[in-house]
């Protein structure tokens, strides 16, 4: 089952800018595509046309080659996780659950077996079933409502943003539950996020998204090493990729692949930031500011003097003209 999105146009009311200028993308079943992009780039309008809320001024989406453009949204099912996990607060977490199996021709212990059954796989505890949202834990909110929409018997998952409201340990937690969403269900998952690593982490393919167009599309690997252009390349990544001009084209290298203290470019540390497992030292060189990444221990500090290494195998190169990437 392959949701394909073709040419989505969309507008936001009174605005002249487009919020999705021609979307395209294949999402194929049993795979999730992870949509990375800052706030205002168009992810959630592109959700909401999925799922029917939303009326594109020019495109279509199909299911399986068929389109969707005139079902309407309980007819797609199309199953939307919100940031907030929307949980009704007057019902206890089953009854919620009981609430999206309603449809099913099941009787009561078999929607309570399948309520069990996909809350365990979730890993709800048993004990927060009986309880009101309102008394779980921000963590334990979310894997109900992603178990709730399970529950829905979708066709297609919508992710919009569903941990930007944990904290790290709990998105920790949390993302490893998306990611092996697959266990339980076999249609597309759209995953929507600002978050790089968790981008980067839970989808098996990534498109960027930025200011309504797709940037790039691939192998999440593949799209951070080797970004389509220099507009992924300046946004993707904890911190961006190091550019700068040599012999008509600019040059990439991320700060990772940069090694410290050997080479031939020498510089000057102007600044340090530790965030705890690593290091990034901002050298200012005569190609200009280069990001070099270390393990955390080292003694560098601003005003050293330092060698870099820039190695040519991880070095990419993008037209000056066009921001393409070069082979």
């Amino acid at each position: 089952m392959t949701l394909s999105v073709h040419d989505l146009v969309a507008c936001y009311p009174g605005q002249a800018r487009r919020a999705l200028g021609g979307v395209t993308f294949e999402a194929p079943a049993g795979a999730t595509l992870a949509i990375v992009g800052p706030s205002g780039a168009g992810k959630t309008t592109l959700l909401r046309i999925v799922a029917g809320l939303v009326r594109a001024q020019h495109g279509d989406v199909r299911l399986d080659g068929i389109s969707l453009a005139r079902l309407p949204p309980q007819e797609r099912r199309a199953a939307l996780v919100f940031q907030d996990d929307a949980l009704l607060p007057a019902m206890t977490v089953r009854e919620n659950l009981r609430f999206a199996t309603s449809r099913a021709s099941l009787r009561p212990v078999e929607r309570d077996a399948r309520i069990d059954a996909a809350t365990a796989a979730l890993h709800v505890p048993a004990r927060a079933l009986e309880r009101h949202p309102g008394r779980l834990s921000g963590g334990e909110r979310q894997r109900v409502a992603i178990a709730r929409a399970l529950l829905s018997d979708p066709r297609v998952l919508l992710l919009d943003e569903p941990l930007a409201h944990l904290d790290p340990s709990l998105r920790r937690s949390v993302r490893n539950e998306i990611a092996g969403v697959h266990q339980r269900f076999a249609g597309p998952v759209l995953y929507v996020t600002h978050d790089h690593e968790d981008a980067l982490s839970v989808g098996d393919r990534l498109a960027v998204l930025i200011a309504g167009r797709v940037e790039d599309f691939g192998e999440p690997q593949r799209v951070y090493d080797s970004p389509g252009n220099l507009t992924v390349a300046r946004f993707l990544g904890a911190r961006p990729m190091n550019l700068f001009e040599h012999n008509g084209m600019v040059v990439g290298i991320r700060p990772e692949r940069v090694r410290v203290a050997e080479g031939s470019l020498s510089g000057r540390i102007a600044r340090r930031e530790t965030t705890g497992a690593d290091v990034f030292f901002d050298v200012e060189t005569e190609r200009g500011c280069i990001v070099a990444r270390t393990p955390a221990g080292s003694d560098l500090r601003p005003g050293d003097e330092i060698a870099l290494e820039l190695p040519e195998r991880w070095m990419r190169r993008f037209d000056r003209a066009t921001g393409e990437a070069r082979a």
